[in-house]
């Protein structure tokens, strides 16, 4: 017997443990080179393992296990022969000793197989969409590969009315799917994904460890929601997005940044020395089914708007689909978070550490306000800059905020540079 051990490969400077989401390939199964045979959730994301082999796969840990970079997954016997009906099925242990009418039930092992693929792998984002909808797993036809449920089926599922179960399988439906009865006093505990563990512990950390304080102000968005309404045509003809507003308040953070560096630096590792930066790359809060995420964007100060708009896009599918690799998860000067999306009205946002700052927007409400002596129907936003105030001082976070506004009441001078 041949065996390759397959090892948890090394995935990040970072990344120093994994969790061993699920399974692709039942144990015993059949695989060929580079197929993907589990999924790994890290700290920033979902990764999937291919075979370094072809072979025989024998499970060594379990769903759910958290593994350290080198720890031993599973290994591979190599000399195994493919089965005649294609990769991916069992290996039929007892074939030899089984009595001869009994010969043709291996053949319908395969097909089994295959049915019980069909019905009931989702994706960790489609497990997630299920379980939170009430969907039996098994009662949804997967479109993936290998007849996984995408997180595109899960939310079709979920959308569409619930069959009616059969009557001999009350026992399978999951405790959380289930109406809990009037004063029901029931309680349950559920593993936490490493995402959101991560997501715990860096803002106990951020909490803990910094200096961090929150600065409010609010902008009269008049000026900008008058100029998407005078472009936006032209806008997407010629760049096929629109022009939104996330676009616009990176470009006018991004002018300040330049111009006040101590809000765009951070404390080094050594905790001595303030590490400046002369470009500005400004992370992006993405809400998941997950977690939340933070992938940022390159050199915002040099790109235009459709530029940002559409590398915005791209970052929120493919985060929401669980796509973005860990080099793109990396970086990032100053965070922007609206949780305007949400509805709400006013938050302190924490620090996405190690940077220094971070821009809470939220929702647009018309409310009256004085101008010019007058009462006026406006529509404001209030802003929330937190910071640390070991790197930036109160005045300065003070002064960013009132120059972003600026920049935002009146797009002219956006626009120019000024």
């Amino acid at each position: 017997m041949s065996i390759v051990e397959m090892k948890v490969p090394v995935i990040g400077e970072s990344v120093t443990e994994v969790t061993l989401s699920e399974w692709l390939k039942a144990d015993g199964d059949y695989v060929e080179l580079d197929e993907s045979i589990c999924e790994f959730e890290s700290d920033k994301a979902t990764l999937e393992f291919p075979a370094e082999a072809a072979g025989r796969i024998i499970h060594v840990a379990a769903e759910g296990d958290d593994l350290e970079i080198g720890a031993l997954v599973a290994k591979i016997d190599t000399s195994a022969a493919a089965p005649a009906g294609g990769g991916g099925d069992k290996a039929p242990a007892a074939a030899a000793d089984a009595p001869k009418e009994a010969a043709a039930a291996p053949v319908a092992a395969p097909a089994a197989k295959s049915s019980n693929y069909a019905t009931g792998t989702p994706s960790p984002a489609a497990g997630k969409i299920l379980r939170e909808s009430g969907v039996d797993a098994a009662s949804v036809n997967g479109t993936g590969r290998d007849g996984r449920i995408t997180k595109e089926d899960a939310q079709k599922a979920a959308a569409a009315p619930a069959p009616k179960k059969p009557a001999a399988a009350p026992a399978a439906a999951p405790a959380e799917t289930t109406q809990p009865a009037a004063f029901s006093r029931e309680v349950r505990t559920e593993k936490m994904s490493r995402m959101r563990r991560t997501i715990a512990s860096r803002l106990v950390s951020a909490k803990n460890e910094t200096a961090m304080l929150t600065t409010f102000n609010e902008v009269d968005l008049s000026a900008v929601m008058a100029l998407r309404k005078r472009v936006q045509e032209q806008f997407v003809a010629k760049y096929g997005v629109k022009l939104g507003f996330m676009s616009i308040f990176a470009k006018a953070c991004a002018q300040v940044l330049m111009e006040m560096p101590d809000v765009n630096a951070h404390i080094g590792e050594d905790g001595k020395s303030l590490i400046f930066h002369d470009y500005v790359d400004i992370s992006f809060a993405v809400s998941t089914p997950t977690g939340l995420v933070v992938p940022p964007i390159h050199n915002i100060e040099s790109r235009g708007f459709a530029d940002i708009e559409k590398n915005l896009k791209d970052l929120a599918v493919r985060a929401r689909d669980n796509k973005l690799t860990i080099d793109e998860m990396q970086g990032g000067t100053f965070t922007i978070t609206n949780g305007g999306v949400f509805g709400s009205m006013l938050s302190t946002p924490i620090i996405n550490r190690p940077q220094s700052a971070i821009l809470g927007m939220h929702n647009i409400i018309q409310r009256p306000v004085a101008v010019d002596g007058q009462v006026e129907i406006r529509p404001m936003m209030y802003l929330a800059l937190s910071y640390d105030h070991r790197v930036i001082d109160g005045s300065s976070s003070v002064t960013f905020l009132v120059k972003v506004i600026k920049l935002l009441e009146d797009p002219t001078l956006l626009l120019l540079g000024l």
